[in-house]
């Protein structure tokens, strides 16, 4: 069957149906290379359940709405959950030795023919949309059935320090008693789960009705499953503490740890924090995957950020300085750290000495001597630091900026001949100025010791597959802090797709706020003025701060309002 003549019986199939009027599809051209279901969405007339009713009708076979559908979890037992993850199907019976599947696809004419020599059964198919598909599977990604046939394809082993300093892989089933197996099972469903979304952490809430799991993609959180019951939660919590050597018995206080794990022949690093609240213990656990992580720093530059060409270019201009400071500021996960090592892989490590002290290291820099922070054992950022000084660096960069004596070293460092590269928690370019002021860095030192400061958020983009324009309504402008000047007419959003994972959105970029400190930045201040007012001072020579820089992205229908008012707020 031809491209032009599915296209068109599907059309006419909806037609019929009264799903679509036929003025819909005029001026619609036959797609290519594009799925002919992805082409009718996009003229936002039909529904994805209508459009999943004409596929049926289409190519002979059975619909089913999923909208309240529950997984037999025994089924699984037939096909793997796995397999149903990665094929986008449900099963939804077995008679008579056949099983029926629910797919999205009745174009995939070799679907059937693939399940039935996995499975060595014969296979019936009925279509439903790809969202019911895929919220079908998500109602029942918490179950510890599914949760276990996810862990038995990968063996995950906790990497611990032998007793002669070497390393040894242990496997985590073999971490806790045989009657800890379900938790075991369960724990290791979610971190696996967490991996494959390329999650950032996963948080435990632990609340009256149970145990909510969620993952942060992209910046944001999701619910990951269902409440779990609370009997789970301390189970789940011990679990936890034990991959991480915490202490099992106490859980009035605070604890933090990490452990490290192999996957898939990389090791994967979980930071862990405990914190007890009214309900029982709560748990984050932030993931860094090296492996990932190094993939994606081999092609870094500071040309591919994101960073708008005229900053761009005073940024590069200050890093290659003989000596000063370079203060980044921004939220945790807003990439700080990533645009600081794409600045120091800009220079000419041949000719200079680089050395860094983090917390962790995220990424082996070739040529650059790296230093990880070691509490337990007294190597702080302001130690580390000042051995650092003692082996003739031309830059340094320190992880972070925590507290007096390291700002104080820090300071010290720029004012006598080195180029510090260096972070600090604030909220934006002008607050970093009042930090080192509660830090009691003088003001004359601060200004003199520092270069620029670079201000930065990720803001997510919205998905292009399932992108929609509208129009601002008036009262929206107050509501989102919008002046005549921005020139903000219209808003974007995604519907929500298989493309963004039904978010609306794929992928971040980035927005900065560059202060360079000039003269008359320096002047002010020394000179102690309220922070408005070197805001003032700053915009009118030319910084453009996170927000405009927001909006210009709406304004090029990169982004949305509600994005922006997410991320950045109005002064």
């Amino acid at each position: 069957m031809s491209n032009a003549f599915a296209f068109k019986e599907l059309s006419d199939i909806l037609v019929e149906k009264g799903f679509l009027k036929p003025e819909d599809l005029v001026d619609v051209s036959i797609p290519e290379h594009e799925r002919l279901g992805d082409v009718l969405l996009k003229l936002n007339k039909i529904s994805n359940e209508q459009l999943a009713q004409a596929l049926a009708e289409q190519c002979g076979y059975a619909y089913i709405n999923l909208d309240q559908h529950k997984i037999d979890v025994d089924l699984f037992s037939i096909l793997s959950a796995d397999i149903a993850y990665k094929l986008g199907i449900i099963p939804l019976e077995s008679k008579n030795d056949c099983l029926t599947i629910a797919a999205s696809d009745p174009y995939d004419l070799t679907l059937s023919d693939r399940i039935e020599k996995l499975i060595g059964s014969p296979v019936l198919l009925k279509i439903s949309s790809r969202e019911g598909i895929d919220a079908c599977l998500k109602k029942s990604e918490g179950t510890a059935a599914i949760l276990k046939d996810l862990s038995r394809e990968f063996q995950l082993l906790i990497v611990r320090e032998g007793s002669e300093g070497n390393e040894e892989f242990v496997s985590l089933d073999a971490q806790a008693d045989p009657d800890d197996g379900p938790v075991i099972t369960l724990v290791n469903g979610i971190l696996l789960a967490a991996l494959n979304k390329h999650a950032s952490d996963i948080h435990m809430e632990s609340n009256e009705a149970g145990v909510n799991i969620k993952y942060r993609v992209d910046g944001v959180l999701y619910p990951a499953t269902e409440t779990l019951d609370p009997s789970h939660q301390n189970s789940l919590v011990s679990r936890i503490k034990v991959m991480a050597q915490l202490d099992i018995t106490e859980r009035r206080v605070p604890q933090d740890g990490r452990f490290r794990l192999r996957y898939a022949n990389r090791d994967i690093d979980f930071r862990v924090s405990i914190l007890p609240t009214v309900f029982g213990e709560d748990v984050a656990i932030r993931i860094l995957d090296r492996a990932a992580v190094s993939r994606e720093f081999e092609e870094l530059s500071l040309d591919m950020l994101g960073i708008h060409s005229d900053i761009l270019q005073g940024f590069k201009r200050v890093i290659h300085n003989p000596h000063g400071m370079i203060l980044m500021t921004g939220p945790t996960g807003s990439g700080k750290t990533t645009t600081l090592y794409a600045a120091i892989k800009s220079l000419n490590l041949e000719q200079e000495k680089v050395i860094t002290i983090e917390d962790p290291v995220e990424y082996q820099l070739p040529g650059v001597s790296q230093i990880p922070v070691n509490e337990k054992k007294g190597l702080t950022f302001a130690k580390g630091l000042r051995a650092i000084l003692r082996h003739d660096p031309d830059k340094i960069m320190v992880g972070e900026i925590r507290d007096e004596e390291t700002a104080n070293i820090a300071i010290q460092s720029a004012l006598t001949g080195h180029m510090v590269f260096t972070t600090v928690h604030a909220n934006d370019t002008i607050d970093v100025v009042e930090r080192f002021r509660y830090l009691n860095i003088g003001a004359f030192e601060f200004a003199s010791a520092v270069s620029c400061i670079m201000a930065q958020r990720l803001v997510r983009l919205v998905c292009s597959h399932c992108k929609t324009k509208k129009p601002i309504k008036a009262n929206a402008f107050s509501y989102y802090g919008i002046a005549q000047s921005d020139k903000v007419t219209h808003d974007y959003l995604g519907k929500g797709c298989d493309q963004c994972n039904h978010t609306g959105y794929q992928g971040r970029t980035l927005i900065t706020e560059f202060l360079s400190v000039t003269p008359d930045i320096k002047q002010l201040i020394i000179e102690r003025v309220p922070l408005h007012v070197l805001r003032s001072h700053a915009i009118v020579a030319g910084m453009v701060s996170l927000r405009d820089c927001a909006l210009s992205l709406v304004r090029d229908g990169k982004t949305s309002l509600e994005e922006v008012q997410r991320v950045t707020f109005s002064q």
